[in-house]
């Protein structure tokens, strides 16, 4: 995996959930979840791994739940806000959940216990972000895809990080053999240990 690690380095990911699970979708693998965590805690001190999603409440069952409880109980620490529902110019149902905001936030506050921010988004809206952490003297690694077709990543800010990390060539490491799903070990506390692979975020894509 390219990209420039330092053993004794704050480390923070923080993963746009939706952005993410598209990236991967495009480059035909499924994240192991487990995996990345282990990847980035033997790359430095990893402080923290936040995960953003929105949620569609109004479900009797989402199939997203089960990927975020599992995360929850093994080491991320999970954003999630209600999706918002209007119905757009054209009279069609919409749903809106962009955590762009919270994630923001997250990082901005962060800052100061960090040496190093992995952010896992492809999106544009955060060039400025990324600008303003590197303003306090951090370095930013981009994770995403320019292999997709069209890429997932915005120039703006693959130009704007300090590092790109092509996720295609992080999957070797991070993708989840399908052949392990069966055989995969019960993690205690974890409410469903097969939704470590349920990247169920297309009906926010869809959506948002």
């Amino acid at each position: 995996m390219k990209g420039n690690f330092y053993e004794n380095e704050r480390v923070a990911l923080f993963i746009d959930g939706a952005n993410l699970y598209s990236a991967a979708r495009a480059l035909g693998f499924d994240i192991d979840y487990r995996r990345l965590l282990k990847v980035f805690r033997e790359k430095g001190r990893l402080v923290r791994a936040y995960y953003y999603t929105a949620l569609v409440e109004d479900q009797e069952y989402s199939p997203i739940r089960p990927l975020i409880d599992w995360l929850d109980y093994n080491g991320y620490t999970m954003v999630t806000k209600p999706t918002k529902e209007f119905t757009d110019a054209m009279g069609r149902r919409k749903i809106k959940g962009n955590m762009d905001i919270e994630l923001a936030i997250d990082v901005l506050e962060m800052a100061e216990h960090l040496d190093h921010v992995i952010l896992f988004s492809g999106d544009g809206d955060f060039r400025r972000l990324v600008e303003a952490v590197q303003r306090r003297g951090l370095r930013v690694s981009v994770v995403s895809t320019i292999k997709s077709a069209p890429p997932m990543v915005a120039d703006e800010l693959r130009r704007q990080a300090d590092d790109f990390i092509e996720l295609s060539e992080l999957a070797p490491l991070i993708a989840r053999n399908p052949s392990e799903r069966a055989a995969r070990p019960a993690v205690t506390g974890s409410p469903n240990t097969d939704s470590l692979d349920d990247g169920s975020h297309e009906q926010l894509m869809r959506t948002a």
